[in-house]
């Protein structure tokens, strides 16, 4: 199917020092750091000393300090060397941040712990759930900050998480939902035009009512990529995360919402999130002529075109042969043409410029932002499921996520979460048809899973990048969704505030 031309250009713990030591999952009996091992993770009890080392010099001992900064500095020099010796290049992990992790110590523990498993890269999650990593006086509208505390005013928790993963010798990235705006968001009366539409009139927080019971990206706004409220936000938004320096950005949710049952294809023009105010006025605007415009506005408002109404069209506007928008072919169409074979073919080609304006849509929203931390020297990344491309049947994926078509300057990071009945076969066939999309380009696939271990069906990660290293060796990243999965307890206790390095001896 080809479409038009123009889209070619736990339960809480409080965790004493003893309890913390505990928590370590033990990776090798012998030391890896140094030597060229595929993960270059580091043995338990060297954790354990760091850990203590640590937590004396939260309690004041200076000796304990001076050999904690010089364990953090030796650890940092044997990543970098073990990496450039490694198959694997760049291991990352994905992380979200909890206000308690601001508490002495909790921060420097959990990026040790980053480091034990052998991370040089780590992706510290920004913007989720309409919730933004930045202090409340630096929070642009109209988000809510993940830190709300008065003690934790003055602090700048992405900022110190960047610096801390630096002095370890990871390279930080800030991850952003994108087009995924967060409950809140939709729920406001001043920005209900940013918001996406179907052709039914709903968003995305209604699409579980009761009249429509499939569910999917029920508890999330999607926002219209064509809004310019929207995309101001959104630039304000990434402006402050850029302005911490970190080393990329990784876009997520460059989408339209899930759905799920029969609503998972987009098989008709009301089916598709593109009658906002902004992206209904763009695309009836790409239109060429008159009648252009004006049976792309009847399309959108009835859904069809019929034989009457191309005779209607005609006697409106006696002077336009055809109806002409960007990037549509009229050979052999004209006035002479039968009523009936004019409006299959309108119906057809408003089909497909729908479609393509949908795809767009995402594409330039990608597009403004990626620009915009290139401009700051930051690299951008883009975060995509591999089928959510795919043309199903007579429709297509109502994510609608064109990421073949993104730029080839941005970094790929196609998310392989394939629950496969042998283990791996979908992981790695996802990881190839990426690749085999442009043979030249360099991808970090995202898997996810833990250490050791299966984990929510899936294969460990071990076994994991075994198969990609086999099928696809020219892979040489690989990032890891996500660290909760690796270590829940302390993650729990993380969020819980249930961390105190300072509570026991």
């Amino acid at each position: 199917m080809t479409l038009p031309q123009f889209l070619k250009t736990s339960s809480p713990l409080l965790l004493s020092l003893s309890l913390l030591s505990q928590l370590w999952i033990p990776f090798s009996s012998k030391p890896v750091l140094g030597q060229t091992q595929d993960f270059c993770q580091l043995p338990a009890e060297t954790m354990r000393q760091k850990e203590r080392y640590l937590a004396a010099g939260l309690q004041g001992d200076r000796q304990a300090q001076i050999s904690y900064k010089a364990m953090v500095a030796k650890h940092r020099n044997e990543l970098l060397q073990c990496r450039q010796q490694s198959w694997l290049k760049n291991q990352a992990i994905w992380l979200r941040l909890y206000e308690c992790d601001l508490k002495p110590g909790v921060l420097d523990s959990l990026l040790d712990r980053l480091v034990s498993r052998g991370y040089n890269q780590v992706y510290i999650e920004v913007f989720y759930s309409g919730q933004v990593l930045l202090p409340p006086g630096q929070n642009p509208t109209p988000w809510t900050s993940v830190v709300r505390s008065p003690e934790y005013a003055n602090r700048d928790l992405l900022d110190e998480a960047i610096q801390k993963a630096r002095e370890r010798g990871m390279e930080p990235y800030a991850w952003l939902f994108s087009l995924n705006y967060g409950y809140q968001y939709g729920t406001r009366p001043d920005r209900q035009s940013a918001v996406a539409r179907n052709g039914r009139g709903q968003t995305s927080l209604s699409l579980g009512s009761a009249s429509n019971p499939n569910s999917g990206d029920t508890n999330k706004t999607f926002a219209d990529p064509y809004s310019p409220l929207a995309q101001q936000d959104y630039a304000n938004l990434l402006q402050a995360v850029l302005q911490r320096r970190p080393k990329g950005v990784l876009f997520d949710y460059i989408r339209y919402p899930k759905q799920s049952g029969g609503a998972s294809v987009a098989s008709q023009a009301r089916d598709l999130w593109i009658f906002g105010d902004a992206s209904r006025a763009v695309l009836i605007n790409r239109g060429l002529n008159q009648k252009g415009r004006t049976v792309i506005n009847h399309y959108l408002k009835t859904g069809t075109i019929l034989p009457q109404d191309v005779v209607k069209l005609d006697q409106l506007f006696p002077n336009e042969d055809v109806a002409l928008w960007q990037g549509r072919s009229v050979n052999g169409i004209s006035k002479n043409t039968p009523p009936e074979d004019r409006a299959a073919k309108l119906r057809w080609d408003l089909w497909l410029l729908s479609v393509a304006h949908a795809y767009q849509g995402i594409i330039d929203f990608l597009h403004r932002a990626a620009v915009q931390a290139q401009r700051q020297g930051i690299v951008p990344g883009a975060v995509f499921f591999p089928d959510a491309n795919q043309a199903v049947g007579q429709g297509y994926d109502s994510r609608m996520q064109p990421w073949d078509r993104f730029s080839k300057n941005l970094e790929w990071h196609p998310m392989a979460y394939g629950l496969c009945p042998d283990g791996v076969s979908c992981i790695t066939s996802q990881v190839d048809r990426v690749r085999k999309t442009h043979p030249d380009k360099t991808i970090t696939p995202a898997i996810a899973g833990a250490w050791g271990r299966p984990a929510f069906n899936r294969p460990s990660l071990e076994i994991q990048m075994d198969a990609i290293r086999r099928a696809t060796p020219e892979v040489q990243s690989i990032s890891h969704f996500d660290f909760s999965w690796q270590d829940p307890e302390f993650a729990n206790a993380r969020r819980d505030c249930k961390v105190n390095f300072t509570s026991a001896g």
